[in-house]
């Protein structure tokens, strides 16, 4: 009877928000990948399927030969390979050297403004540091002698530009994790190591950066789901060009769903990256479940 009333109880409470997570979550998903097996009559196919990934929209062959754009996946796996090490060791440095300098928390500060700026703000502040004419990259180049260009506006250049521009929106991530995860760690290991002559490289590498995995498994995984579903900051940008060389995954979604008003197709990038979201989101449960 007890237990009864327990479990009565605890659905009374978590009733809002089952409710909630139906609504918002679980029937649009449903909804979504129904979708994306649907014709716009209503009939099952794979076509929807079958359109995207024929499409050079999604992964184009004829770029690897010629050129950008590659296609909208493969600037989401560009993007991923130089933006996730990027971010992830320039936190992890800066965490450690800001930890005790001077003006260590001005610097924190400065640096994680990047995170609390709407991305679409970070988005204009990216495209006009890259322009040829006001630029801040291209001020720098001509204190050595080198003229710059509107580097958001060649095909070759603008998703790199966009990559790099965005460093600074995300480091502050990682870098106030480790800050925090590097708190965490007991004096007296640091103090060990020293009486046995450690210095301050082998300290890090034997001491700080394996007692910081679990910060690493959660910097990892948060900075590759928000690598995956990028829009913003391209959106504002560049719009995916030019001639879609810096086109992502959720703006092809975007443009098939209100540009193209094809809502099959664009189910079908909704379900490509709520499944990469899914298997991102791996490593950081299976350390979860180890902690508990």
């Amino acid at each position: 009877m007890l237990r009864k009333s327990k479990f009565t109880h605890f659905l009374v409470f978590m009733a809002p928000a089952l409710t909630l997570i139906m609504i918002f979550v679980v029937y649009p998903s449903i909804a979504t990948i129904s979708g994306s097996f649907r014709t716009e009559d209503g009939k099952w196919t794979l076509k929807n399927y079958l359109e995207v990934f024929k499409s050079s929209e999604l992964i184009n062959f004829e770029g690897f030969s010629r050129g950008f754009p590659l296609g909208a996946l493969i600037h989401n796996l560009i993007w991923i390979a130089i933006h996730l090490p990027l971010t992830t060791s320039l936190g992890l440095i800066l965490a450690v050297i800001l930890r005790r300098a001077k003006g260590g928390n001005l610097l924190k500060s400065f640096i994680f403004l990047g995170m609390v700026m709407p991305m679409i703000v970070g988005g204009v502040m990216v495209r006009f540091m890259f322009d040829g004419n006001i630029g801040v990259v291209n001020a720098f180049l001509r204190l050595f002698g080198i003229e710059g260009k509107t580097w958001t506006a060649y095909p070759e250049t603008a998703l790199f530009s966009l990559i790099f521009g965005s460093v600074w929106l995300w480091t502050g991530f990682s870098m106030i994790l480790y800050s925090a995860g590097i708190e965490t760690i007991p004096k007296d290991f640091y103090e060990a190591a020293s009486l046995d002559g450690a210095g301050p490289v082998r300290i890090f590498f034997s001491i700080t950066l394996p007692l910081l995995k679990p910060i690493t498994i959660v910097v990892v995984t948060m900075t590759l789901l928000w690598e995956l579903k990028i829009f913003d900051i391209v959106y504002v940008a560049t719009m995916g060009g030019p001639g879609g060389s810096s086109n992502v995954l959720a703006l092809q979604m975007y443009n098939y769903a209100f540009r193209e008003l094809d809502m099959g197709k664009a189910s079908v990038i909704a379900v490509i990256l709520t499944g990469s979201t899914l298997l991102a989101s791996i490593p950081l449960l299976k350390s979860a479940s180890e902690v508990s």
